[in-house]
């Protein structure tokens, strides 16, 4: 809405408006485990009900400055950057409360989004996930050198007056509106820069509406890369109880890792009476191509375990091709694995070699893909074999993500499996004729796989690589600088 004679802008608190909670706790949670380490995020969790105490009776800033000092100080600002650009954008989307937001869409006007926290930790988020247009107005972190202090200093939105001056002079407009919820969606405490906005409109009331998050379908950007080891949004509560089960996850992690060197059928019962839940779907198709040594099998990558967990439903040794896998994760895999070089013509020979003498299994995206879309399929594979056998591959926990780019990739599998109830599904589809090694159709044989697995996961197919994703979380290729930079498989 603009008006002739003076300007009109449009303001909305992020939190408590434009997302359903209000609560600032779990972002600062997971900037101080995903940047600072885990010692950092136990002393935030630690000191946080005392300080939330403390902010109820004297001042309601108190929390946000301890929390903010915890979670930030000594810390390189590059790593506050990179969690606030691949970590937290999930757990925001995932508390977009739809109206707000479709109510802040639509204003043609400028827009503005004000938040308590520190003005880097949202506007990643809000810049690449909602409207590139819109200025976040948030605290400064106070620099020193290359590394945060733990302090803030404005412009900024607190709880009390004296950043409302600084938040006028920021927007330095004749009139502003405000977008929310009419009340309700962040306790009894008002935005304090509500006192300046001379209009309020009124999205929702919980007396008229219930909260509707905003669907995945309408999001402006799709979520497909992320980062961070937490499932949950990490609320005190779901903190507390993730510390709990550390010390029985451990054991059973380990448990599990050892179970996978048993015979296949009593690793497999046994790995079921721990939790860990594994589904397996043979089509008729497939059953002679499971039967036949020498199989190729082309599956999409959703942790390490993928070869491991296929070995094991069909109850016979493959082989799985890797690029820089971990000595470690060699180490505890019951499978043999052959490393590839990022060198084309050596790594097809590699390839046919290991699939002359067994099974073998190739993950084409390259990488791991957390959300229900399928990277694109390297087409090496299509070279190796005149057949190749899709593999479809759901996997999941409720606590611990079984992938990483900026953590300990090492630890991946034994992550994976402090879940409570881990789980797998996979399904072996109809095999395909390849190419036979004629490079100008691998591409096509590529992507019809890519297709099949995407239509029979219900994934979108997109056209993203590891290096994008490699680019989006770490700000790098991904590559080995002493690997060549020559395709991979």
């Amino acid at each position: 809405m603009v008006e002739s004679h003076r300007c009109t802008s449009v303001a909305s608190e992020l939190e408590g408006t434009l997302l359903v909670s209000g609560g600032l706790f779990p972002y600062f949670l997971l900037v101080a485990l995903e940047a600072g380490g885990p010692l950092r995020a136990a002393i935030l969790l630690i000191v946080y009900p005392l300080v939330a105490l403390l902010g109820a009776v004297f001042s309601d800033d108190l929390p946000l400055l301890v929390m903010t000092f915890v979670s930030t100080c000594g810390l390189g600002a590059s790593d506050v950057t990179a969690v606030a650009r691949a970590t937290l954008p999930r757990f925001f989307l995932a508390d977009v409360r739809g109206s707000a937001f479709r109510a802040l869409a639509r204003h043609p006007g400028e827009k503005y989004v004000v938040t308590r926290l520190p003005r880097l930790m949202a506007e990643p988020f809000v810049k690449e996930y909602l409207d590139a247009d819109v200025r976040v107005v948030g605290k400064e972190l106070v620099v020193v050198g290359r590394r945060f202090s733990g302090t803030v200093a404005s412009p900024g939105v607190a709880a009390g007056d004296r950043s409302l001056g600084a938040l006028v002079a920021f927007l330095g407009r004749d009139r502003i509106i405000d977008v929310g919820p009419g009340s309700g969606s962040a306790g009894d405490r008002k935005p304090a820069f509500l006192h300046v906005c001379q209009e309020r409109r009124v999205v929702s009331t919980p007396e008229k509406a219930t909260t509707t998050l905003l669907p995945r379908s309408e999001y402006p950007r799709p979520l497909v890369f992320h980062d961070g080891r937490l499932v949950c949004r990490p609320d005190p509560l779901a903190c507390l109880a993730i510390v709990l089960w550390l010390p029985l996850g451990v054991l059973l992690s380990v448990t599990r890792l050892l179970l996978g060197f048993l015979p296949h059928g009593a690793g497999l019962l046994l790995a079921a009476a721990t939790g860990f839940q594994m589904r397996a779907e043979l089509g008729d198709s497939t059953t002679e191509a499971a039967d036949r040594r020498g199989t190729l099998y082309a599956c999409n990558h959703q942790t390490l375990m993928d070869p491991v967990i296929l070995s094991t439903v069909l109850r016979r040794k493959v082989t799985a091709v890797t690029y820089s896998l971990s000595s470690f994760s060699e180490l505890i895999a019951p499978i043999s694995t052959v490393r590839l070089t990022r060198d084309r013509g050596r790594d097809r020979q590699i390839m046919q070699s290991a699939v002359a003498r067994g099974d073998l299994v190739v993950c084409p995206e390259g990488t791991t893909c957390r959300e229900p879309y399928l990277l694109r399929f390297s087409p090496l594979f299509a070279e190796i074999a005149g057949e190749v056998t899709p593999a479809a591959v759901r996997a999941g926990g409720a606590m611990f993500q079984g992938s990483t780019v900026r953590g300990h990739k090492w630890l991946d599998s034994v992550f994976f499996l402090m879940n409570p109830t881990p789980w797998y599904e996979i399904r072996l589809l109809a095999p395909v004729a390849t190419c036979g090694g004629a490079s100008a159709s691998s591409r096509d044989v590529a992507n019809s796989v890519q297709c099949m697995i995407g239509d029979e996961l219900g994934f979108e197919c997109t056209g993203l690589t590891r290096r994008d994703k490699y680019r989006m979380i770490a700000g790098h290729d991904g590559v080995d600088a002493r690997s060549s930079s020559s395709s991979s498989s």
